[in-house]
């Protein structure tokens, strides 16, 4: 079992926030909160189920990840190949790259795990041994040789302690730089999508830094800064070991620096009650100064369980923010409005004002969006509105197609 001191944390987290007790949000909840929605049963018993869920957690110490993780060695041939594609609509062919069981940044609306981390960190040792086997099957001869990706790492955080301190995010990365060196016209590409701050890029391991890795990378390889619109307190809540975007801002700049292409963002996930004129104009102010042309704006989707908790994190700072944001779920009209796992996307109405004020402003600094497919179909999205590959190069995730 190793264990280690977080990179980046915060002076308030969920156990020292500041006259703050979880409730029970339940329909006379809502109504007091002045939530105008009146959702069903089915919904009104997992907002209750979750707000006891919550309440037992944070009795229990467990609502953020505990600072340590298990080392385990997996046979890579028992390693499943994963691709990324919720849809089956997806333009882009994408292999997912997953060397940690759980994540150590500990994000309340996680997509993964609903936002639970009661479960200890496990890291596959072996990880890169799987990794050189999956680049050789879908690169080696006979193989089609065709446009493709790695995403490293949509199930948690790729250069988190647990990867860092190992080393096993340096083999990984090894993989690919010895990949490309024995074979020169691999159609394979390196798509990297992190909370990442400048700190976590200069650890070395034998030697070199994540960032000198990189940049022996930066032609077959794109870093994606993950940033979210909302208060710093309230994201120092809900991404208790995340670097602060001042960090992850800078670790784009480290990155530019080296001539790594990181000029795109995942800008997720987004709480609609944060989409203030004055916040929108702030954020992506602050991604243009920092060269960021492309992002990918990802609406909170949300079990409802997980909906009482990050309500009531919202109403720590603001009640009637909390309210906005139980209107934008729990309309009966947005009951089928759900993404992968039944998660539940806002009001696809209100998704779609927010969309178009976000794009709106940024279209004024050169920004070009990316869309997902099942985005497109639930807010009928058409290709005149946002091209498929638009003028920028990027498309769907905000993978840059210029690569190739």
């Amino acid at each position: 079992m190793g264990s280690y001191t977080p990179i980046y944390s915060h002076d308030t987290d969920v156990y020292n926030l500041e006259g703050f007790s979880p409730q029970v949000v339940d329909y006379s909840y809502l109504k007091n909160l002045g939530v105008k929605a009146d959702p069903d049963e089915t919904t009104l018993a997992a907002l209750e189920k979750g707000s006891a869920l919550f309440k037992d957690r944070l009795l229990k110490g467990n609502l953020i990840p505990r600072p340590r993780y298990e080392e385990i060695s997996r046979d890579p041939s028992t390693v499943t190949t994963e691709i990324h594609n919720y849809t089956g609509r997806c333009p882009t062919l994408t292999y997912e790259i997953n060397p940690v069981l759980g994540c150590g940044v500990g994000c309340q609306y996680c997509l993964v795990t609903d936002g639970v981390h009661e479960n200890e960190l496990a890291v596959d040792l072996n990880y890169h041994l799987y990794v050189r086997k999956l680049l050789d099957e879908m690169n080696g001869p006979g193989s089609e040789n065709k446009n493709h990706y790695y995403y490293f790492s949509p199930k948690t955080e790729a250069f988190q302690e647990a990867t860092l301190l190992t080393g096993v995010a340096h083999q990984i990365l090894m993989e690919f730089i010895d990949h490309f060196r024995h074979c020169p016209d691999s159609r394979a590409r390196l798509f990297i999508a992190s909370k990442a701050g400048a700190e976590h890029l200069l650890i070395q391991h034998d030697g070199k830094t994540v960032l000198d890795l990189f940049e022996e990378l930066k032609d077959r390889m794109q870093f994606n800064t993950s940033v979210s619109i909302m208060p710093a307190p309230l994201r120092d809540i809900i991404e208790p070991f995340a670097a602060p975007i001042e960090e992850r801002l800078k670790a784009v700049r480290l990155c530019r620096k080296r001539g790594i292409p990181a000029n795109s963002a995942l800008v997720q996930p987004i709480f609609t009650p944060c989409l203030t004129d004055e916040g929108i104009k702030s954020f992506f102010d602050e991604l243009s100064s920092e060269g960021i042309i492309n992002y990918k704006p990802e609406f909170l989707t949300v079990c409802m369980e997980n909906l009482a908790m990050l309500g009531q994190y919202l109403g720590a700072f603001d009640k009637d923010m909390e309210r906005q944001l139980y209107e934008a779920y729990l309309m009966p009209s947005n009951a089928d409005h759900r993404k992968q796992r039944g998660r539940t996307a806002p009001d696809r109405a209100l998704s779609m004002s927010s969309l178009r004020r976000m794009i709106a402003y940024t279209d004024t600094l050169g920004m070009s969006v990316s869309i997902c497919f099942w985005v497109r179909k639930q807010l009928g999205i058409s290709e005149e509105m946002i091209p498929v590959t638009n003028r920028n190069g990027f498309q769907c995730l905000g993978y840059q197609t210029r690569l190739f």
